[in-house]
């Protein structure tokens, strides 16, 4: 596989996350509705969620900020032709961060671990914008 192909699976991985989100949201407030502590219409604007399901739903949220950026950074690399094993290995890297973040934020969601792993993939995140605009310039 090219790295250019590869380039894309890591997104692909972060899509799967999302989606076991969303699985896991659907499950936590169906439960809350099943044992009497939510009604349903208290998702129709996300007022009073119950705290399990709060979590989920803003573990979510978290997937649709900082990754937003690892879209468009990855999406250009690929355009450019500026991907290669080490920038294949930040994406997975990211994605790989974004899980064990994603984790916490839905089990303990002790600030204490989240926040690290936020500042890694922010980390990531800034060396492959760094790459693509070191690219850019010397070719």
């Amino acid at each position: 596989m090219s790295p250019t192909e590869a380039t894309l699976w890591p997104m692909i991985a972060h899509v799967a996350l999302v989606f076991c989100l969303y699985l896991l949201l659907s499950t936590r407030r169906m439960r809350a509705v099943k044992e009497g502590r939510a009604r349903p219409e208290q998702f129709r604007e996300n007022r009073e969620e119950p705290a399990e399901s709060l979590l989920v739903r803003n573990a979510i949220a978290n997937q649709f900020e900082l990754p937003v950026l690892f879209y468009a950074v990855s999406i250009l690399l690929y355009l450019v032709d500026a991907d290669n094993p080490v920038t294949v290995a930040g994406g997975w890297l990211f994605v790989a961060l974004r899980y064990v973040h994603a984790y916490v934020h839905v089990t303990s969601n002790r600030l204490r671990y989240r926040r690290p792993l936020f500042i890694a993939g922010l980390a990531v995140l800034g060396l492959l914008w760094i790459w693509l605009g070191v690219w850019l310039a010397l070719t």
